[in-house]
């Protein structure tokens, strides 16, 4: 049975080349997913009941990996080709999650062309990124990420920084954001590397619960000081639109999941990226419609889980409006009453909400009121 359409776009990640890519980051968890790549009928199928199951007119098609660019220049013009043949009433943008590795100046030219929204992975200065984040020989991969920055900035292509925060660089926050700061970037992401624990007691690269709250806050004071308004950092503006009650924009800190869909080389959809298991399984555009798969009581379910499996704690949390949970993948804790489902980095995030509660309303204030966020700030922040 169809559920009644979503009264907002959906969104389905998309990987062209499944798990393949040119290097291999100490934490990913998708190596060890399919490296089958998609293929053209596949790719036009895609594009024409993806663009069907929109219920507005924007649409956004998102690439991801793997490394994408991995797939030649010549599979982007044939899948923006069909897009213009399918796109009908619909405005379509595409967005790209890349390592920036592979970026040449032909690149750059069609991604500034076709108005693509590029997402670099990088994980702050050069000892703090090349910790984790080299290529399948052992090699660095700084010095040839930056170059792909300098070359997007060169030819006028819109960016943001994608970066983990991780156990190597969570303890330097104002030295990973002035980074940021100094090379121009204007939109942040951020999220916290966090592995279950399994053989090992500790996972290596997982930023611990303390390590992210002190994250967050010294982070967050660094951009308060100077930067509101003008640097963009997606964990902030959620919290923010989470403290006025509007929707944060950040499928974390959002109260239910299910947004998020991933499609595999092979038309198989699952829930989210980081819940490509069996268990969660959606189906196969081979098999349905993405229209019965994204509008289906499967997903639905999925997505209000992150509700119903709330433990006492979070239920009796203050801030439970601000974090709903976080995400059910770092969900492995037991909370103070012995229920299951707490999360692994509750206390970091308490302790940011804590924080940063003062600045936040009047912030919000400011919004009801029709004014920029950045009019509460006295001289002397």
């Amino acid at each position: 049975m169809v559920a009644t359409p979503f009264g907002h776009p959906v969104y389905v990640m998309l990987k062209p080349v499944g798990a393949v890519c040119n290097m291999a980051c100490n934490y990913c968890y998708y190596l060890e997913k399919s490296r089958q790549t998609l293929d053209k009928e596949l790719l036009e199928q895609f594009t024409r009941e993806y663009i069907e199951a929109q219920t507005q007119r924007d649409v956004l098609f998102i690439w991801h990996g793997g490394e994408p660019l991995l797939r030649p220049l010549s599979f982007y013009r044939h899948a923006l080709e069909l897009q213009r043949r399918h796109a009908g009433w619909h405005h379509i943008d595409n967005c790209l999650q890349t390592n920036g590795t592979l970026l040449t100046d032909e690149w750059c030219e069609f991604l500034r062309e076709n108005h693509f929204l590029v997402g670099i992975s990088i994980d702050g200065p050069q000892e703090l990124h090349d910790g984790y984040r080299r290529y399948r020989n052992g090699t660095p991969t700084f010095d040839d990420v930056m170059k792909g920055i300098r070359l997007l900035q060169k030819h006028g292509v819109e960016w943001n920084a994608m970066a983990t925060v991780n156990s190597l660089n969570a303890d330097h926050p104002i030295e990973f954001y002035r980074f940021f700061k100094e090379m121009g970037c204007q939109f942040l992401q951020f999220t916290p590397v966090v592995e279950p624990p399994t053989s090992h007691p500790s996972p290596l690269t997982s930023v611990n619960p303390a390590q992210w709250g002190r994250f967050l806050c010294q982070l967050y004071d660094e951009w308060l000081r100077e930067d509101v308004g003008r640097l963009f950092v997606q964990l902030f503006d959620a919290t923010l639109a989470n403290w006025v009650g509007a929707e944060p924009g950040l499928c974390s800190l959002s109260p239910t999941c299910g947004s998020a869909t991933v499609m595999e080389a092979d038309g198989t959809v699952y829930a989210c990226d980081h819940f490509v298991f069996p268990e969660y399984r959606l189906g196969n555009i081979h098999q349905q419609s993405l229209t019965q798969i994204l509008y289906s009581e499967q997903l639905r379910t999925f997505g209000q889980q992150k509700l119903t499996a709330l433990p006492r704690q979070c239920r009796e949390c203050q801030f439970l409006f601000a974090c709903h949970g976080e995400c059910p993948r770092n969900r492995f804790v037991r909370d103070r009453y012995g229920e299951p489902g707490l999360n692994y980095l509750c206390e970091g995030y308490h302790q940011f909400f804590s924080h940063v509660a003062p600045t936040m309303n009047l912030m919000a204030q400011a919004l009801r009121e029709g004014r920029p966020a950045s009019d509460f700030l006295p001289h002397s922040f």
